[in-house]
């Protein structure tokens, strides 16, 4: 586990949370650069600064990190004036994919937090307590976000695993399938660009927010998306998720729609891959609960394709924060594959690059333990130099034709690249 230097220097922080006036829009708050954002649906969490930042590495990255927030939260003295779910203390979080990964998986406390929920909006201030009193709120950054113009259109380039290399690496996966090897691997592309210098990381967000308002936009440290799979939500001791696996393009007319989602409820590969996801989830939750459940497959309408997705809920029984549902649960079926070592074997040894953040846990704690957690999907991680680097994948099992898997991803990447211009 790696702690920064801003974190030793703070022994306690005071947290004050305080209503406001309903707050239409969270986005305008952040900073045009390094925006820390939580969004679905106009709700969510807008922080500004940092007043804490953790940093962990390793095997036990997630572990290491909720064992830090657990001494972090228990430390710190909390007034809280609105009492719902991302008021208080609370910590922004990303973390990498692979156990190697040379991406740092961090928690970041903000300076302040502008929230909105349920028609309810609120300001939290953070400071250390040997510091004072704590400063007055933050105001919009500048100038509201608005579209990329044709000066910050970007070219998205192939990656280190151009769609030609791709399909020989998904027929790759699937002889091993043939073989009985793995049951499932999902294998990723990557794709490259640039920011302009000066370009407004915000104007991105706003695209993402609007254009995909039922995932979850978000942005930690650089890295940004908006993900559609919830990996858990907690709160007063309730836990749900819901379990992505299993894609079929959206259809040009409705009649076409219609087909498609029907045909993808259908599909024997993709009901196979389904429930490989949704098994590795229940069983990572199983041990920390005292009722868990799962619904049927349903078909989950997306702006530009449909999913499979299956709705998981529980109570716990064991004290559990989210981020230890998070380290239980990470990677789950449906972003690494079955069984577990081998999938993440043949991943390593076919996508040559490192993943990064891309298919990390990615979301909010706060200090009671309760948050809201994503599979990191639909991203891009954005270095300080402007270069962009976006991730695509799909699952591959038995009968997965490299052409179409190709075709999957591309529709992944419609997100990133739109929201860029």
């Amino acid at each position: 586990m790696c702690v920064t230097a801003t974190a030793t220097r703070v022994q306690a922080l005071t947290v004050e949370t305080s209503p406001l006036d309903d707050v239409r829009q969270l986005v305008p708050f952040l900073d045009p650069r390094n925006p820390l954002l939580w969004l679905r649906r106009g709700e969510g969490i807008a922080g500004v600064g940092e007043a804490v930042r953790l940093e962990f590495s390793g095997p036990s990255r997630i572990a290491d990190a909720a064992a830090a927030w657990r001494e972090l939260a228990g430390a710190a003295t909390v007034v809280d004036r609105v009492g719902v779910p991302g008021t208080g203390l609370v910590a922004f979080g990303t973390f990498a994919f692979a156990d190697d990964s040379t991406a740092s998986s961090v928690l970041i406390v903000p300076r302040f937090v502008v929230g909105r929920r349920d028609g309810r909006a609120w300001l939290t201030r953070v400071t250390d307590a040997s510091a004072g009193a704590a400063p007055a709120g933050p105001a919009p950054a500048g100038p509201a976000p608005t579209p990329f113009g044709p000066e910050f259109r970007l070219g998205f380039l192939p990656g280190e695993l151009t769609a030609a290399g791709y399909g020989e690496a998904v027929a790759s996966v699937v002889e091993r399938i043939e073989s009985g090897e793995l049951r499932k691997a999902v294998l990723a592309r990557d794709l490259h660009a640039h920011l302009p210098a000066g370009a407004d990381v915000r104007r991105a967000l706003v695209e993402l927010a609007l254009g995909y308002p039922g995932c979850w936009t978000f942005a930690v440290d650089g890295f940004v998306g908006a993900s559609p799979e919830t990996l858990v939500r907690v709160a007063g001791g309730a836990l749900s998720a819901q379990v992505l696996a299993g894609t079929a393009a959206r259809g040009g007319t409705a009649e076409a729609d219609t087909g498609a989602a029907t045909a993808l409820a259908a599909s024997r590969k993709d009901l196979v891959e389904h429930a490989y996801a949704v098994e590795s989830v229940l069983t990572a939750l199983g041990p920390h609960t005292a009722t868990l459940s799962s619904g049927e497959p349903f078909t989950l309408k997306l702006p530009n394709l449909w999913h499979l997705a299956t709705d998981v809920a529980g109570t716990l029984r064991d004290g559990s924060s989210s981020l230890d549902l998070v380290a239980a649960l990470h990677p789950t079926a449906a972003v690494a594959g079955t069984p577990r070592a081998a999938a993440l074997e043949a991943i390593a040894e076919l996508e040559p690059f490192d993943r990064g953040r891309y298919a990390g846990p990615v979301g909010w704690i706060g200090a009671d333990g309760s948050g809201e957690w994503a599979v990191a999907l639909r991203s891009a991680q954005i270095d300080a130099s402007g270069d962009i680097t976006a991730y695509a994948g799909g699952g591959i099992v038995a009968g997965s034709d490299p052409v179409l898997e190709v075709a999957e991803t591309t529709m992944k990447f419609r997100p990133i690249v739109e929201a860029f211009g």
